[in-house]
């Protein structure tokens, strides 16, 4: 097409998204940032994300359209647009676009390769699917808040949640299955249709707890899963490891300590390595006891307070295996050195609000790079060049038979190199679009496999749908066999730190020396070099450092070099939940990750070659809280929850009816109307001028959370939900923790909408695992299962010419592992 043309890879694609909501302007930003042209239709008068303070992040590169899809001429003209596009993408709740003539069915009867992308809140399936898909009734339905009872300050109550633990996700999901379906279309000549949803990108976080409560609800007493603090202190090792404390000029820190080697390094610096050969101190930082704990958890506190942020910076670089940020606010983000090293931060001029910072494209593609030189559309900027060219741009797709109905990565091979969640889980999500994934792994298993004291549970999740090689890629011979393996292979995903994959002659130069047309992600914590390349990274670092626990919690933190020990004690639990509680780094760096390996497929798909990218999980974080994340003069407030975390104002917030809580939103004009007409205790609120309008309710937003308090405690809260979702207006109970069993347990969310299947494992033998995130209207997904480290040593290397004597013999030197 001739509007982008070589603005990018995607240059011949035409975008047409009708959302209104973050889930489709992030859907559709690949695509505008690699050369689509992508066209938002948006109400006249504007869409409602143009008074979100990211609206030049999310519209960026875009052209727009006003229409009002109730008007019978401006509706005819959407559908035309719709049947000349490449991709639509929707987020009406499921049947209302096939109502307006704007569904599925109706435009590939007209448009047969179209690729139409259905993002909902809860899918198409079930009974919630009428449900207003807004994040925070998501994540009430789904046991988020409850999950977070204890980020607030006291007394406890659910907490709110501000980050976009559900939207963010599915944005990236909707993507994914884009991109796949693009690929599928190449080979048949047909589109699809593709779905996910807000609750299926929430389960993208969790990065073991689901098999956790399978083993509990296996093994009854003999396993439990047990809470991250009772009675104030941490109950297990794992949050000493990974250490929130307050400096002595104030600044909180987030340790990095994972692994044993880098605990025993901070305990070495601590001055703290004697306790190792202590017996009162055996076992450490894992004690039964909860005197122990809270003794042991007060030493580091002291010992951290002990020196301002710079000093303890200063000790860092001394020892780069001792790692902790602080805990980062707002947009501080784009002013962190590796994302100014990495050259993930972009300026571009905008005509009315000048420069505006923000984070580049969720990749870097060197091989085909973004092109990020235009601003946000304005309003009615592109109305009359878009109306002239509806019915004109038409591509006619010739099927070359039926086919499609094979998972779209089906033959394609995955080669992961890496360990823990944050990049290994987009190989996962490949995987479900019927990849080959070959895990190239540690002889003695991925940490991530270790990480709860059942064996393989921690990691069962993440390695779902992968063939285990127990390998040693630091021996010649092991890296021989990589080497042959990933000569034949079409991606290469690694996570090292900076220098690792260089070392081990991982890296993409000499990796696309041996395959020239090798998509090669490389998705670390930070970076590949830089001043942070070489540091440890774990979700909690990077969700500190990006701001996540500040964007939750940010407002009932206590701050101050003057704090108490009990109160720095509180300050960390809640700092703690909010950057890992629920939502964290690793969910959301993952799916990004797997959206730039299928954005990388395509491009080559599209005849230009393999390539080297990068991602990182500070990028990855940046993007997911895009609410923030840019920077211009004039830039209007981001919501923000109240001290008390119960939510964004008096109509988007948790309130407690008379026995439980629930989460109330009806930010509209016409949803409020609705709320006061459905109620007759509602009659004194719609006749309160101080209500009257949206700008009024702002302005007396207090005494309309006074108002609403005292009204919703009359009653239960089943009895609200039932009344208020009769009138078509949001609001449900607050589901309890955790939110996993939202999902696996009988009569779930999860159960009732068709989120969940099950698999087999060698230990646990038939299990529950969620089904893949994306569904086709045509193409199959896969629902693969997880295996022992090595399980598959012997049947890959067989199929990349290895004997069985040759096996053997690896085996007994120890160069591979036989599972």
């Amino acid at each position: 097409m001739a509007q982008n043309a070589d603005r990018g890879p995607f240059c011949d694609l035409r975008v047409v998204d009708f959302s209104n909501y973050r889930t489709g302007a992030q859907a559709s930003q690949p695509f505008a940032d690699f050369g689509a042209d992508v066209i938002h239709v948006e109400p006249r008068g504007g869409s409602p994300l143009r008074d979100e303070p990211s609206w030049p992040f999310w519209g960026r590169g875009k052209r727009s359209i006003q229409l009002d899809l109730h008007d019978s001429a401006d509706l005819a003209a959407a559908i035309a647009l719709a049947k000349d596009a490449d991709v639509v993408i929707e987020t009406f709740r499921p049947g209302v676009a096939d109502r307006m003539g704007l569904g599925y069915a109706a435009l590939s009867a007209e448009n047969p390769g179209l690729v139409y992308a259905s993002i909902s809140g809860f899918g198409s399936q079930g009974p919630l699917t009428s449900l207003k898909g807004y994040e925070g009734v998501v994540a009430a339905k789904l046991g988020v808040f409850s999950a977070l009872a204890d980020m607030p300050p006291p007394p406890e109550h659910p907490g709110f949640v501000s980050a976009a633990y559900c939207a963010y996700p599915a944005s990236q999901l909707a993507a994914q299955g884009i991109f796949a379906a693009l690929m599928v279309r190449e080979d048949t000549g047909r589109g699809q249709h593709v779905e996910t949803s807000l609750a299926q990108g929430l389960t993208v976080h969790d990065t073991y707890n689901w098999f956790a409560r399978v083993l509990a609800k296996q093994y009854g007493e003999g396993f439990k899963q047990v809470p991250r603090v009772s009675n104030g202190v941490p109950t297990g090792g794992l949050s000493f490891r990974l250490l929130i404390a307050l400096t002595k000029d104030g600044r909180w820190l987030q340790f990095s300590q994972t692994q044993d080697r880098l605990f025993r390094a901070m305990m070495k610096m601590f001055g703290l390595e004697w306790m190792f050969d202590d017996p009162e101190w055996e076992g450490v930082p894992n004690f039964d006891d909860h005197d122990k704990r809270k003794a042991f958890w007060e030493i580091l506190l002291n010992i951290v307070r002990s020196k301002t942020a710079d000093e303890w910076s200063a000790e860092f670089d001394r020892d780069p295996n001792v790692w902790a940020e602080v805990f980062r606010r707002d947009s501080e983000l784009l002013d962190h050195p590796q994302m100014i090293w990495n050259k993930m931060v972009a300026t571009i001029e905008d005509p009315v609000l000048g420069p505006v910072r923000q984070p580049g494209p969720i990749v870097r593609m060197e091989g085909t790079p973004a092109t990020l030189d235009r601003s946000a559309p304005g309003l009615g900027e592109h109305d009359e060049a878009i109306r002239e060219t509806i019915g004109t741009l038409r591509r006619e797709w010739a099927a070359t038979g039926k086919g499609g109905e094979a998972a779209p990565l089906a033959g394609m091979t995955v080669i992961e190199l890496g360990t823990y969640y944050a990049a290994p889980y987009a190989a996962t999500l490949l995987a479900e679009y019927g990849a080959r994934v070959i895990k190239l792994e540690q002889p003695d298993g991925d940490p991530h496999r270790h990480m709860l004291p059942f064996p393989e549970i921690a990691g069962l999740k993440v390695l779902q749908g992968k063939e285990s090689v127990g390998i040693d890629l630091h021996s010649e011979q092991g890296r021989e066999i990589a080497h042959k393996i990933i000569a034949g292979a079409d991606v290469v995903l690694q996570s090292f730190r900076a220098g690792v994959a260089k070392r081990l002659q991982l890296d993409a130069e000499t990796l696309r020396g041996l395959n020239p047309d090798l998509v090669y992600l490389s998705a670390p914590g930070y970076g590949e070099d830089g001043p942070c390349g070489h540091r440890p990274a774990f979700a909690p670092t990077i969700g500190a450092a990006a701001g996540m626990a500040w964007r939750n919690a940010g407002a009932s933190i206590p701050q101050g070099a003057d704090l108490s020990l009990d109160q720095v004690e509180a300050g960390a639990n809640q700092l703690a939940s909010a950057v890992m509680g629920v939502g964290n780094s690793d969910g959301l760096s993952a799916v990004t990750a797997a959206t730039a390996l299928m954005a990388g497929l395509y491009v080559r798909k599209l005849g230009k070659g393999g390539q080297k990218m990068v991602t990182s999980m500070l990028s990855s974080t940046a993007h997911a809280l895009a609410e923030v994340m840019v920077e211009y003069p004039g830039k209007p407030p981001v919501a923000t929850a109240d001290r008390g975390l119960h939510g964004f104002s008096a109509t988007y917030r948790l309130y407690r009816a008379s026995d439980a809580w629930l989460f109330f939103a009806a930010p509209k004009q016409s949803e409020w109307e609705r709320f006061v007409a459905a109620i007759s205790e509602a009659g004194p609120l719609a006749s309160d001028s101080r209500f009257a309008d949206g700008a009024s309710r702002k302005a007396n937003d207090a005494a309309l959370v006074e108002a609403l308090s005292a009204l919703f405690a009359t009653r239960s809260a089943a009895d609200w939900e039932k009344t208020l979702l009769a009138a078509d207006v949001a609001c449900v109970v607050c589901a309890p923790a955790p939110v996993e069993s939202n999902f696996m347990d009988e009569g779930s969310v999860g159960d009732v909408s068709g989120f969940v299947t099950s698999a087999r494992h060698p230990i646990m033998d038939d299990v529950p695992r969620l089904a893949p995130l994306v569904r086709f209207s045509t193409s199959a997904t896969v629902a693969g299962n997880a295996g022992l480290v090595g399980q598959q040593s012997v049947q890959v290397l067989s199929d990349y010419g290895y004997s069985q004597a040759e096996i053997d013999a690896l085996a007994e030197q120890g160069t591979i592992l036989i599972g």
